[in-house]
């Protein structure tokens, strides 16, 4: 009987997830592999059958140390080019080096629209980050409603689903979702169906870590490695979304769009800047940034020229910038070489927008056509005009320190002017944060 050819290599490429006649669940299901696998015998000498199973009959058999050519695996068993024929063996035996994929258990994420925004959050209402192009995969993390999470550049992004094609037959796991065991014991496998090994077992009321879901198995981070554990034991259940800050405010009346800007105290310049939006009745976070306050922190009590930001909470005013309308909702006015601010507190139009020449009309104002004012807005400070107790509070583009104001890097700043819609009465809220149950 002639043997297999030593180095026949494996040339399998991905066929199909399961082949039909083979069950997903409880059954042989089959797996192609598309990678360069080597597959070498450890027994002295090894059965060929002529299927997936000790009850079939032997066609041959090879040796310690041959190389397999590897066509897919069926429960326990490789599939196996011989001689031109096709027969099985124990993956007991067989010694494989490299990695194969499992089709079963990957799953492709193509966009479908020609172009399509990647949010910061799960809704049309999140600000714009980026976008993605028709063609493109995504790297998908979890399943939100309608939404995917991905990973995007680096951080984390969500998509429409309607828009995303998925191909294969895992499902990610929802988002905020638990997975406790409900069986006294229930065995981990190493493969999705009970004609897998077992590799270890999990116990009532365990909670798991679960990847993705495959037919009736899910597959699990287990002791560092991969598991599959039957969902027939396991319930999922919605886990409520973490507290949020804003949620303990009692001062936000109507509004429905909060910007919340803390620091650790009062001395500190560097700032925590944080969105959120009401959405159908609940608070949901939508943009986390770093920032930066006045030159010496925030105020106690707010005086002109003290190099500090105010605390309280504000309405929002103007947009502005030295370009065109970015995207925002908000009353945009661009900014001209002539434009000022009047920081005079001995004139009557202290603390307004102004155009040069003065005229007389003030001894002092803040020149608008600086690079720090590329685009930002109003904040609502002493709209009273009150002389001496500040002026030319803004939120505009900075990451060093500010004269009173409020910044972060410009591609914030433009994130949040999008964001921002004037229909949603959106407030502003700067303060240490121990001081924040004073809202």
């Amino acid at each position: 009987m002639k043997k297999l050819m030593v180095g026949m290599a494996l040339t399998a490429t991905l066929a199909t997830a399961v082949t039909p006649g083979f069950s997903s669940i409880g059954g042989n299901q089959e797996k192609a592999y598309a990678a360069t696998v080597t597959y070498k015998v450890t027994a002295s000498k090894l059965n060929v059958r002529s299927g997936a199973g000790t009850n079939y009959g032997i066609i041959g058999s090879v040796v310690k140390d041959q190389t397999l050519s590897v066509v897919s695996k069926s429960g326990s068993w490789y599939k196996i080019n011989y001689n031109g024929r096709t027969g099985y063996v124990s993956s007991d035996y067989v010694q494989s080096s490299g990695t194969a994929t499992s089709p079963a258990e990957s799953i492709t994420y193509t966009v479908t629209a020609s172009t399509l925004n990647v949010r910061s959050g799960a809704g049309t209402n999140y600000a714009s980050i980026g976008s993605v192009t028709k063609g493109q995969k995504l790297s998908v993390v979890s399943k939100s409603g309608s939404w995917y999470k991905i990973n995007y550049n680096g951080r984390t992004g969500y998509v429409s689903s309607d828009y995303v094609q998925s191909s294969g037959t895992t499902t990610p796991p929802a988002e905020n979702t638990t997975y406790t065991v409900t069986a006294s014991t229930l065995n981990v496998r190493s493969g999705a169906g009970t004609n897998y090994a077992s590799i270890g077992s999990v116990t009532k009321g365990q909670k798991l870590s679960v990847v993705s879901k495959s037919g009736g198995w899910y597959k699990i981070n287990y002791n560092g490695r991969t598991g599959y554990v039957s969902s027939d034991y396991v319930q999922a259940s919605a886990t409520a979304s973490p507290k949020l800050v804003v949620d303990s405010f009692k001062t936000l009346g109507n509004a429905q769009q909060v910007i919340l800007v803390t620091a650790d105290n009062y001395d500190t310049k560097s700032a925590k800047i944080q969105t959120f939006e009401k959405v159908d009745g609940k608070w949901k976070q939508v943009l986390t940034a770093n920032g930066v306050l006045g030159q010496k922190g925030f105020a106690l009590s707010k005086k002109e020229g003290d190099m500090e930001s105010p605390t309280g909470k504000y309405t929002i005013g103007t947009a502005f910038g030295r370009y065109a309308n970015p995207g925002t909702k908000l009353p945009y006015r661009k900014i001209t070489s002539n434009d000022v601010w009047v920081d005079d507190s001995k004139s009557s139009l202290y603390n307004t927008w102004q155009q040069k020449p003065a005229n007389g009309r003030w001894a002092s104002a803040e020149n608008m056509d600086i690079s720090a004012y590329d685009y930002g807005f109003v904040i609502n400070y002493n709209e009273s005009r009150t002389p001496g107790k500040g002026s030319a509070i803004f939120f505009h583009v900075g990451t060093n320190y500010t004269a009173g104001c409020t910044a972060t890097s410009k591609e914030q700043v433009v994130s949040i002017l999008k964001w921002l819609n004037p229909e949603k009465n959106p407030v502003i809220i700067q303060s240490p944060v121990n001081e924040l149950d004073k809202y």
